[in-house]
């Protein structure tokens, strides 16, 4: 199983745009506290639209309690990460938790000393310091997934009676 770990997040939006992408993809998504914003606010629900009642998500007091609970190889997005996000082999693990800091300063150091490891970055110009948190999140999770052969997900339209096709 795919798992998508918000380390103490700080914007709604971002949480929210998350949301839809784990329902996208089958993908359980954690969240570590402090949150810095109310989970049922109308912004989050905003960013997930109406999918949000398909989501598993588990909400955590702190790391500790986050890893106690979750176990398989954790990776850890960051730019103090050396290694491209396409370095690694995502189909020899059973749980696969990509984990994402808060959007002002990232994983602490102290968690990341812990696994240098499996610590990456996406790459990037010199002029931009990182990307958007959501967008990090989807770029990774379809990476692994593509790896994977995208398992059970969908290549059409679900909905077969409405008519998609261009004539």
């Amino acid at each position: 199983m795919n798992h998508i770990v918000l380390y103490e997040p700080e914007i709604p939006g971002n949480t929210g745009n998350i949301m839809r992408t784990c329902v996208a993809t089958d993908t359980i998504l954690h969240i570590i506290k402090p949150i810095g914003f109310d989970l049922s606010s109308s912004r989050i629900k905003r960013s997930g639209v109406n999918y949000i009642d398909k989501l598993e998500y588990h909400v955590y007091e702190n790391w500790e309690d986050f890893v106690s609970k979750n176990k398989g190889t954790y990776y850890y997005f960051t730019r103090y990460g050396h290694k491209p996000h396409d370095s690694f082999d995502y189909t020899k693990e059973d749980n696969i938790y990509l984990i994402f800091g808060k959007e002002s300063t990232g994983i602490p150091k102290e968690i990341l000393r812990k696994d240098l490891d499996h610590c990456m970055r996406i790459p990037m110009t010199k002029n931009v310091r990182s990307l958007n948190l959501s967008n990090c999140a989807a770029i990774c999770i379809y990476e692994v997934l593509r790896q994977q052969h995208y398992n059970d997900l969908l290549f059409e339209e679900p909905h077969k009676d409405k008519d998609y096709l261009i004539k």
